[in-house]
């Protein structure tokens, strides 16, 4: 009897650890439940909203490139330049939190919490912290021991038309939809003058708003480094970002092109009317993009420092 009951135990305990490892990659939604069991709350407890819209680009970028592995993260050294000295990891924020995110956890369980998934995790809690959904991702990821530059060539371009998007992120398995969904991370944060100076270039871009060009160009007065918010709202995750694409007032060529392409356009439109509609195509969007390419086991490791390799 005592052994049935321990094998009983120990399957619940299993059962428990195991959470969705079956359907996402051998990673759980309740990986560290046992080896860390304050993970998730120590992550909650140190996002900031302030930093919301970095987290959430971090993620995406770490993601796109070599996988969801924590290789954004990692430091240039005098033999190899990394990811983050990329012009489009310019706009990141938020390696200071993670630092600090990772510290916490290497002090309550060492060597357990990988640093891709503490991005992950730093970007869910970032989208719920500004009134988007709520959501849960599995956790298991294993940092990788490569950050080169040159990898981030493969990334989506300010100056991608929706046709372009639609193809390269069907490369990685994403629909159109999911595409636009995740575009709308956009309606945090904002863009710096570089990445949309040449659509005032003469000829203006005539897919723009006339008064709104106007607007980009006072911006731009103040140099490449100018900010411009995508949306009126740039610390609420909410739906005005499709709402002014429909205004024909979308910050980036890549922002825009959504309403302006057949294939997009009814989406813009959905989201624009329907946030509800929107936050459960971008949780499931952000899930699905959170699992591209983890690397398991041998794959990768746990880094003890986000910023180097072990």
């Amino acid at each position: 009897m005592a052994m049935a009951n321990f094998l009983a135990l120990f399957l619940l305990m299993e059962l428990i650890a195991g959470g969705y490892r079956d359907g996402a990659n051998g990673l759980s939604m309740n990986y560290y439940v046992f080896s860390c069991p304050f993970a998730e709350a120590i992550v909650r407890s140190t996002v900031t909203p302030t930093l919301a819209a970095g987290l959430v680009r971090m993620h995406f970028h770490d993601c796109w490139i070599q996988g969801c592995d924590g290789s954004v993260l990692i430091d240039s050294t005098k033999d190899n330049t990394a990811e983050k000295e990329s012009p489009g990891n310019q706009s990141v924020r938020g390696f200071e939190l993670i630092d600090d995110v990772k510290e916490q956890l290497e002090e309550q369980c060492p060597g357990v919490v990988s640093c891709a998934d503490i991005v992950a995790m730093a970007a869910r809690e970032a989208v719920a912290l500004s009134g988007g959904p709520v959501y849960d991702i599995p956790k298991g990821r294993k940092d990788g021991r490569r950050s080169k530059i040159e990898d981030t060539l493969s990334a989506p371009a300010p100056t991608f038309n929706a046709s372009e998007l639609v193809r390269v992120f069907g490369l990685r398995g994403f629909s159109a939809q999911d595409m636009v969904a995740l575009s709308g991370g956009h309606t945090l944060g904002v863009a710096r003058c570089l990445t949309f100076k040449n659509r005032l270039s003469d000829p203006v871009d005539p897919t723009m708003d006339s008064d709104f060009s106007k607007t980009l160009s006072k911006t731009c007065s103040g140099g490449d480094d100018a900010e411009q918010t995508f949306d009126m709202t740039r610390n609420n995750f909410d739906n005005f970002y499709f709402q002014a694409l429909q205004r024909k007032s979308g910050v980036l060529f890549s922002d825009q092109t959504l309403y302006n392409n057949p294939r997009t356009k009814s989406i813009v439109k959905d989201y624009a009317m329907n946030q509800a509609k929107f936050f459960l195509d971008f949780q499931q969007a952000m899930v699905k993009m959170s699992l591209l390419d983890v690397k398991e086991g041998s794959q990768g490791e746990v880094r003890a420092d986000c910023r180097k390799i072990n």
